[in-house]
């Protein structure tokens, strides 16, 4: 179920009888022939297909988030560190409120990684309180996926193509592109990162089968619906 299609009364029947929740979040940022949208796409669609079986509640994703490698590409935003904090606190507050204990956050986007100590501090101020940060892409059944299709994948390779991330009329390379240098990368400006870094994509095919994806999408689906269902403390 999803929040937008919810009422406030319809929440507060629902957190009475399960106090599971969901909320996704993302990112707005250059991801090479892809939508800029890529990472708020899966997280939210990860999100919902995984929760809404189990009738847990999917909050609406946060589509912002740290991504200050990027900000030399048209169309990447970025937010503060502390802007990212507050607003993921912020939401997880008012989520409590509604009568949540127990939340999964779905996050797709690895640059909000740092987020994550904003969430352990909101932990130690909201005692009773369980949160589970799930960065989807890398759980260890779903990178041993990615790893058994094609070891070499990265930011903006073929393991961000699935159908719902592509564009319509945009082609694709067709060659496989070389693995940077992350170290040397990481050590320039934002304008010199885009010279180094040209299309987007880190390294790796631009674009693998259909056939592909939605074997890796359903080994992803499954592993975070049984993080939502099961694991927590009683």
């Amino acid at each position: 179920m999803r929040i937008a299609e919810m009422h406030w009364r319809q929440v507060e029947a629902q957190a009475l009888k399960d106090d599971r929740a969901v909320l996704p979040i993302g990112s707005t940022e250059q991801h090479a022939w892809l939508s800029l949208c890529v990472d708020a796409i899966l997280a939210d669609k990860m999100a919902n297909d995984s929760a809404l079986p189990l009738n847990v509640p999917v909050f609406p994703t946060i589509n912002y988030g740290l991504t200050p490698n990027f900000v030399a590409y048209p169309g990447t935003v970025t937010l503060r560190l502390s802007t990212l904090c507050a607003v993921v606190t912020d939401v997880l507050d008012g989520m409590r409120r509604a009568g949540f204990r127990r939340i999964v956050i779905v996050n797709g986007h690895g640059g909000n990684s740092p987020a994550h100590g904003a969430v352990l501090e909101w932990l130690d101020r909201n005692p009773g309180s369980q949160v589970k940060w799930h960065n989807w892409w890398n759980a260890p059944r779903t990178w041993a996926k990615v790893q058994a299709i094609d070891p070499v994948a990265s930011h903006a390779s073929w393991m961000e193509n699935f159908p719902w991330t592509r564009l319509e009329g945009v082609k694709l390379p067709s060659v496989q592109k070389p693995m940077m240098d992350h170290q040397h990368f990481m050590q320039l400006d934002t304008a010199a990162k885009k010279a180094f870094l040209g299309d987007g994509n880190y390294g790796g095919l631009y674009q693998r089968s259909d056939e592909d994806m939605l074997a890796l999408w359903a080994v992803a689906v499954e592993e975070t619906r049984e993080l939502i269902a099961s694991g927590w403390s009683q």
